[in-house]
């Protein structure tokens, strides 16, 4: 029970987008998690990022394991890929916290999503929404803490994070799609 997720209260919700030159048919977010090394994930959020990787889960679904900082929290995600596709990934997270009070955990969904604008022009949107667990609202009841107080805090730090990282993505996603085009020429 007590890391059900509570999706009918949200904890945090951030949609950035970004603008890049990219071939959007070379565009392949889903390769680009699968392949993206722990220093190039460093640099999207400098300070913030300490480390990334992809694994599989026990019934072999791909997943994305990254490790950052979120105002004062160290988050462990463990990214599920519920959608995996070039221009669209998906990805869910049942997500450990260590905050200065302590171990929580929050369910985290990453949504990457990359659209032709015209040209080589494309759209990247990042976006993350994070739901409490139980666990989350019982720790936070624990340590005085209202939900709202908890939800506001999550949201600036979120909030500022993903307006950090979101133009680093757009970039090294189309690093990635021109150095791929590069080799199939």
């Amino acid at each position: 029970m007590e890391n059900a997720v509570r999706e009918d209260l949200v904890l945090s919700h951030a949609v950035v987008t970004a603008d890049v030159t990219a071939k959007f048919d070379d565009v392949d977010i889903a390769q680009w998690l699968k392949t993206l090394p722990t220093h190039e994930y460093q640099r999207c959020a400098p300070g913030d990022h300490k480390a990334a990787g992809y694994t599989v889960d026990d019934d072999g679904t791909p997943m994305s394991i990254n490790i950052e900082m979120i105002g004062t929290g160290l988050v462990i995600q463990q990214y599920r890929f519920e959608v995996a596709e070039p221009h669209y990934c998906k990805m869910v997270s049942l997500s450990d916290v260590l905050t200065p009070s302590g171990w929580t955990t929050t369910q985290v969904i990453w949504e990457l999503r990359m659209e032709r604008l015209g040209g080589d022009r494309c759209r990247y949107t990042n976006t993350v929404t994070s739901h409490p667990t139980e666990g989350f609202l019982q720790f936070i009841a624990e340590h005085g803490q209202a939900f709202a107080e908890a939800a506001h805090a999550r949201q600036d730090a979120s909030g500022r994070h993903c307006r950090i990282e979101t133009p680093r993505y757009a970039q090294s996603i189309a690093r990635w799609a021109t150095a791929r085009s590069a080799l199939t020429a």
